[in-house]
């Protein structure tokens, strides 16, 4: 564990990622019967590591499941959002999924923004 470092609870995982959707599905429709879209999130940022600067490009599988999932088809592709939820293995093995649970319209400045 790293000096000064918050302890993990145990069991965690939660991701929080912000950026715009690169790539989004049609709504689909679990085998329960709950709505679904898949997403293509584009992240971009800027963290530290070891002191120094280390630009981030990225992009990441996630999916919506229940009114989130008509929340995300309503939003703009090159809208700045906040996605917050957690990773599971995706559904052929290969990989992983961020099935977000929430999501939060931000402005330009990154910051959130009221609906």
């Amino acid at each position: 564990m790293t000096p000064g470092a918050p302890a993990a609870q145990p069991g965690t995982n939660r991701l929080s990622l912000s950026g715009v959707i690169k790539e989004r599905s049609a709504l689909r429709y679990t085998p329960a019967g709950l709505p679904a879209v898949d997403l293509v999130i584009d992240h971009q940022s800027v963290v530290q590591e070891e002191g120094t600067p280390r630009k981030v490009t990225m992009d990441c599988k996630a999916v919506c499941i229940g009114t989130l999932a008509v929340q995300a088809q309503q939003l703009a592709m090159d809208e700045p959002v906040g996605f917050h939820g957690f990773l599971a293995p995706a559904r052929n093995g290969r990989g992983m999924v961020f099935h977000i649970t929430s999501l939060q319209r931000q402005n330009e400045t990154g910051t959130n923004r009221p609906d």
